[in-house]
């Protein structure tokens, strides 16, 4: 293997488009504008509008890091009391016993989880392999349907009851969200278009193998599911997306029915949703499940590996699709070996992606 490539700057997580990397994808709120009651309505605009304001806000302030890097496991989760004002009040340090807040347990649990998938598989030590803090602040805004990275810290809404739970209760939303931090200071895959897209996949594949790995479940057990959970039981869905059968995780009359295609001739060409990136992200996801059964036992310890040392070391950030299934099939092979199983199961998922 190459020796891991210096560091640029580090860039706002998802590029000058984007600053901010969200769960919930802004089509989904916009199908709740078009589909919800007058309640529901308000709560996806307010929802869209908070995230829109944030994103101005990281345009005007740049990409200031506000946590310390600790060197070492140091999760803080704030309480903002359903205010807008980041971080908020101190809940929960590294070691304090649990809270009587089960979102302050979860955001902590959750961090802590993801922390422990990089460092003892990848030897990563933290987000930015330096120690940098876990913040997350629970509780943000009133009824807010979403959660994200913002370049520094997680921020969890509580949902809005009807269509949301809260977002702290999803442990692969907490997986996926600190991710967009890992990529931020890797690949730094910019928000738009296909490269966007591998950033919402890298994300989605990381935050289902802190899930899988909790759960103890192998690839062909895992239900590859994100965000499963976090509908109430009034929505006819499994989840936000499905790994496995992208298009499928839901079909209802507010959210509408799930976007996603499974193969790149099916893939979103239009300039919503930063060019298809909560969409076609799809597509990548269905390449990595594909490799990750074919190849077996746990996905985090082969498949997950190809894909961390892809992003860690290889990936810049204007990366496609073809090139991105390339530098896999490539990575696999100096791994485990030219004409390999592993080598050959992620070339054959993105094969019957339709990217090679």
């Amino acid at each position: 293997m190459q020796s891991r490539k210096k560091r640029a700057a580090v860039q706002p997580c998802c590029g000058r488009l984007h600053p901010i990397c969200c769960i919930v994808p802004p089509h989904m709120l916009r199908e709740v504008l078009q589909n919800g009651n007058p309640e529901q309505r308000a709560w996806a605009f307010q929802t869209l509008t908070t995230s829109e304001q944030f994103r101005g806000r990281r345009l005007t302030v740049g990409n200031i890091s506000f946590a310390v890097s600790a060197g070492e496991k140091r999760r803080t989760i704030f309480d903002a009391k359903n205010g807008s004002d980041l971080p908020g009040t101190l809940a929960r340090s590294e070691g304090d016993p649990p809270s009587d807040d089960p979102a302050i347990n979860e955001a902590y649990d959750g961090s802590g989880a993801t922390y422990d998938l990089y460092e003892e598989l990848f030897e990563r030590n933290s987000i930015d392999d330096r120690g940098l803090r876990l913040d997350s602040t629970v509780h943000f805004d009133v009824k807010y349907d979403n959660a994200f990275w913002n370049g520094d810290q997680m921020v969890y809404g509580d949902g809005d009851g009807e269509i949301f739970e809260r977002f702290t209760k999803a442990i692969d939303v907490i997986g996926h969200e600190l991710t967009h931090g890992v990529t931020q200071y890797e690949a730094n895959l910019i928000y738009y278009g296909e490269s966007g897209a591998l950033n919402e996949s890298f994300s989605d594949v990381f935050g289902s193998l802190v899930k899988q790995r909790v759960l103890n479940q192998t690839a062909e057990e895992a239900d590859w599911i994100i965000g499963e959970g976090l509908f109430t039981a009034n929505v006819k869905g499994v989840g936000i997306r499905s790994m496995k059968a992208p298009g499928t995780a839901y079909d209802d009359p507010v959210l509408g029915k799930d976007p996603q295609p499974a193969t790149y001739k099916d893939r979103y060409k239009g300039l919503e949703d930063n060019g298809g990136v909560h969409i076609n992200s799809g597509i990548a996801n269905r390449a990595f499940y594909l490799a990750a059964v074919e190849i077996g036992g746990y996905a985090w310890e082969k498949a997950g590996k190809i894909w961390y040392i892809a992003l860690r070391d290889r990936l810049r950030s204007r990366a496609n699709f073809k090139r991105a299934a390339n530098t896999l099939v490539k990575v696999a092979g100096e791994l485990y070996g030219e004409g390999s199983q592993e080598q050959n199961a992620v070339r054959t998922g993105w094969k019957e992606v339709g990217v090679i």
